[in-house]
């Protein structure tokens, strides 16, 4: 369930979070853009205690039965702010004058966009998805909030197991968890550093 969990939460949150940074970078001074902004980073710099209960109330008040999804719901709130700040900083850094000179030849803009914009920003989509993918797969605080019974991910467990004594499971399940996290940490890495040293090629 820990792995269903992580992938599900890495795909709303690699599409959400590259969603608010295409409109964080490509539509200037909107009305509301301060608050947009806020509520996109405020996961970042609140303590995951309060992430969780504050989401905890909410799912508590629009009766909403605690479960799987629950905590997937509660993962793409917290890991999407991580991702759109990856997507923005290669927005950011994109040359605009491919998308012009392709609108200018004439094509659309949903094709200049799927042609010429998500090609040269898929690494960094890929490394916000593998992000998202770690947060969601290493988080304890949030999940025990949001999940109900019959829904425990790999950190639960084993967190309720240890204060009941180490045992070899236990060591098991935790170099599982490590050897995932890790893997994920050095693939995103390695898409990151090949993406800058592509881009440098191009500009060189």
């Amino acid at each position: 369930m820990t792995i269903r969990v992580a992938f599900v939460t890495a795909v709303f949150a690699t599409v959400l979070g590259t969603l608010a940074a295409l409109a964080l970078t490509r539509h200037g001074r909107f009305r509301g853009r301060a608050l947009f902004t806020g509520l996109i980073y405020a996961p970042m710099v609140m303590p995951e205690v309060i992430t969780g209960l504050s989401l905890l109330l909410l799912f508590v008040a629009i009766n909403l039965d605690r479960g799987i999804w629950t905590i997937a719901v509660a993962h793409t709130t917290f890991a999407m702010c991580f991702v759109t700040v990856i997507v923005q900083s290669r927005l950011m850094a994109f040359d605009r004058t491919l998308e012009e000179a392709a609108l200018d030849l004439g094509a659309p803009p949903w094709k200049v966009f799927f042609t010429i914009t998500l090609p040269i920003i898929a690494p960094a989509i890929l490394a916000g998805f593998l992000l998202a993918f770690t947060l969601s797969m290493d988080d304890l605080v949030i999940a025990s909030f949001t999940s109900g019974p019959g829904a425990t991910t790999l950190p639960m467990r084993i967190y309720s197991q240890v204060r009941l004594g180490v045992t070899p499971e236990i060591n098991a399940l935790s170099a599982i968890l490590i050897g995932l996290v890790a893997t994920a940490v050095v693939i995103a890495t390695l898409v990151m550093r090949r993406s800058a040293r592509m881009r440098e090629a191009r500009e060189g």
